[in-house]
């Protein structure tokens, strides 16, 4: 019982983590652009994490070992394109958008009229933060956005399941191992980390720490008490924690519509966490 108290507070410091990580990170973009700076953060916390747990792999089966594997491209892809759609648009636009992945998900696996009226409010809110009436909407930014979202759902479900078959230790540090391997290709072809330095390496070593050690550990926490429906609009703060992050360390404003579309949000994920705790 101990464990499950601690799955909602794991989820929301897991948030925190990622947005202030997220913000650091855009401050590398100018240096070592979204690819660099991606492979970075992943390739270092596959380091970390690796010496903090030291997986047994050789104690692990076939199932554990897929699973492992699918695990890990989520995490790279949703991680690699999330960067290179915040290089192009705001870090609480593109986390908003990069939301529709979760909250597809939280409907498709709806059993109750109330869980679908929470994930249409959620719905709602992402369709009122896009800039729809101005010209310079960065599509491109968007599309990646949308496609980053993707991913964020097949990491939330294999996160899920890759908990279940082996130690969460063990699956992040896997899972971690095998993004860095997957991105890497990308960062040799892009060629931006040969333009590294002592303090962008120091820089990207906290990237690494806040937005992906850390996180992915609680998320593991998390995602092994609650069912991926509930985590999955829980994620919903991520906007909030977005926005402000970007607000406070990268000084990007949002308008009021697109604030009112954050509190939508913020509003499923209160709903649905309220009304399902007897699920």
């Amino acid at each position: 019982m101990k464990n499950k108290n601690l799955a909602v507070p794991a989820a929301l410091a897991s948030m925190i983590c990622v947005q202030g990580g997220a913000s650091l990170a855009k401050r590398l973009f100018p240096a070592l652009g979204a690819i660099g700076t991606s492979t970075l953060r992943i390739g270092l916390s596959a380091v970390i994490l690796y010496f903090i747990n030291r997986p047994k792999f050789s104690s692990f089966s076939k199932k554990q070992w897929l699973y492992c594997a699918i695990y890990g491209l989520g995490i790279a892809a949703m991680n690699l394109i999330f960067y290179m759609a915040i290089q192009r648009i705001p870090l609480g636009l593109g986390v908003t958008i990069e939301f529709v992945g979760p909250l597809f998900l939280a409907l498709a696996l709806s059993r109750k009229l109330l869980d679908i009226v929470w994930a249409l409010l959620a719905c709602t809110g992402i369709l009122l933060i896009v800039p729809w009436g101005t010209g310079n909407i960065d599509l491109l930014g968007l599309f990646l956005a949308f496609l980053a979202g993707a991913f964020w759902a097949l990491y939330i479900i294999m996160g899920g399941k890759v908990s279940k078959v082996m130690d969460s230790k063990d699956a992040v540090s896997t899972g971690m191992l095998i993004a860095a391997a997957f991105i890497i290709p990308f960062a040799i072809w892009d060629g931006q980390l040969a333009k590294i330095t002592p303090m962008l390496f120091a820089q990207g070593l906290g990237v690494a720490i806040l937005s992906s050690a850390l996180p992915f550990s609680l998320d593991m926490v998390a995602l092994k008490q609650l069912p991926a429906k509930t985590f999955s609009i829980l994620t919903s703060l991520q906007p909030a924690f977005a926005a402000l992050s970007g607000l406070l360390f990268l000084q990007e404003t949002l308008t009021g519509l697109q604030w009112l579309s954050i509190a939508c949000v913020v509003m499923a994920s209160i709903g649905t966490t309220l009304f399902s705790r007897n699920h």
